[in-house]
């Protein structure tokens, strides 16, 4: 079995299942089960398949073809430029999420809390494109926790991860940043998602209620009493979510709105009530149970 035999069965297969993107995910499967690059592919297509390397991606292709996101059979998921280690207890980071990295950054925060932090991309991510920052996580599940904290380890990330639903672990105006990427997806939608959501990614990290919007109502109140005055409060928003997270946020103030690249309201920001605190050294560096 060579290389250029094995991706183009392992394509036919995948396409059969209704797997979308059907070569990209042989290749991907195969470099794993090969560990090398897919650019190997292109310079050694004759070369033949080791009997473990058969075995190995045999199996991955099962695992695909039952609807296992690739992103679980590898353990890793690039976002912003970087590998993270993904298992089903996190939700896999997506490439849209990279917008609500990018406003944080602009916005220039100083101590900041990410909430609901997965396998900690987002925290992670902000601690290494800016390491002045200092940056609390926190999130309900242990198991999740363990991912985050070995990502955070593995790239190096000075992170302090704490677990507790949503802020309950942080006290009063300890943070002038609180970001998240919340679960939105109502639970009606639940039949409408791709298998490999549906069946795969935690339930906990995914649905937020019968309209999206539980996870949402929950946040606000304790971001606000988090957040110095003035801080910055940046989400994520769900699909068709915007008008109703903004009429959430009514009583913060300077509420935006930003569209991804695809035109979707994707990042909603606001600021908490009262006049922003003076920059000092040492000013967002309280105890965050405090």
């Amino acid at each position: 079995m060579t290389i250029r035999t094995a991706l183009a069965q392992g394509t036919e297969l995948l396409a059969q299942a209704g797997v979308g993107a059907a070569r990209l995910n042989a290749e991907v499967l195969l470099a794993h089960a090969f560990h090398r690059d897919r650019t190997y592919f292109y310079a050694h297509p004759e070369q033949e398949l080791r009997e473990v390397e058969w075995i190995h991606y045999g199996r991955y292709l099962h695992e695909r073809m039952q609807g296992k996101p690739t992103q679980y059979i590898t353990g890793k998921q690039e976002f912003y430029g970087r590998d993270f280690r993904v298992t089903p207890a996190v939700l896999i980071p997506r490439p849209e999420t990279e917008l609500l990295v990018e406003t944080v950054l602009r916005l220039q925060p100083r101590c900041l809390v990410d909430v609901g932090t997965g396998s900690g991309a987002i925290a992670i991510t902000l601690k290494l494109e800016c390491p002045a920052l200092r940056v609390y996580a926190t999130d309900i599940s242990a198991d999740a926790l363990q991912v985050a904290r070995a990502n955070a380890r593995n790239l190096q990330a000075d992170v302090q991860f704490f677990e507790g639903d949503l802020l309950t672990a942080f006290g009063c105006g300890i943070a002038d940043a609180v970001v998240s990427n919340p679960p939105y997806v109502p639970l009606a939608d639940r039949d409408t998602l791709q298998r490999e959501v549906r069946d795969w990614e935690p339930h906990l990290a995914l649905f937020a209620g019968a309209s999206g919007t539980d996870v949402y109502r929950r946040l606000l109140p304790q971001a606000m009493r988090v957040l110095a005055p003035g801080g910055l409060l940046a989400l994520e928003l769900g699909y068709g979510l915007a008008g109703e997270a903004t009429a959430l946020a009514s009583e913060w103030h300077d509420i935006q709105v930003l569209p991804d690249l695809a035109g979707v309201p994707r990042v909603l920001t606001c600021r908490a009530p009262g006049l922003p605190q003076k920059a000092r050294a040492g000013s967002y560096n309280a105890d965050p149970h405090r």
